[in-house]
């Protein structure tokens, strides 16, 4: 089985407060990094959550990019008898970017500039990949124990029915 087909195996569900951990954890970060924006991603290339200036750049399209730019490098590392590489730096003239492994299914991709250093971006990243990795671990607990979401109550239908009725009516 790949790589690719193990994770879709083992999809995860995040819960609002999953979420609010990771922006919360990715606010923290960029306050203190000085970053311009930050994705949380899947190996997939799925967003999770993004904050900072994010309506300046695709988020969409840079997340599937950093996915398949992290894939081919993790080759890379095969051939080199690494298991993979955890971080991985692309510099531009304008704007960098940084991919750090979090957990064994995701990538925090960072995008920043002059007005912060490399340095800065990896100190950080640090202590926030540490803390999402918390939180994917977390959320795996929660899985493997079979813990749900609470239940929808039994007149959410019926109701969510009648709204649409009432919204179309008008």
């Amino acid at each position: 089985m790949s790589d690719s087909d193990q994770i879709r195996a083992q999809r995860l569900v995040y819960y609002e407060k999953d979420i609010d951990q990771i922006n919360g954890v990715l606010d923290e970060f960029m306050r203190l990094s000085g970053a311009k924006c930050s994705l949380l991603i899947d190996k997939e290339g799925h967003m999770i959550a993004k904050r900072g200036d994010t309506l300046t750049f695709d988020m969409e399209t840079i997340s599937a990019l950093a996915a398949g730019s992290f894939a081919a490098t993790k080759e890379m590392a095969k051939l080199l008898g690494e298991e993979e590489f955890s971080v991985l730096f692309h510099q531009g003239k304008r704007d960098s970017l940084q991919l750090v492994l979090v957990g064994d299914r995701m990538l925090l991709a960072i995008v920043f500039d002059d007005r912060t250093t490399i340095g800065m971006v990896r100190l950080y990243a640090k202590e926030a990949t540490e803390h999402l990795t918390q939180v994917l671990l977390d959320a795996q607990k929660r899985a493997a124990s079979g813990e749900t979401q609470p239940e929808i109550s039994e007149d959410y239908g019926a109701s969510a029915k009648q709204k649409l009725d009432d919204f179309f009516k008008s």
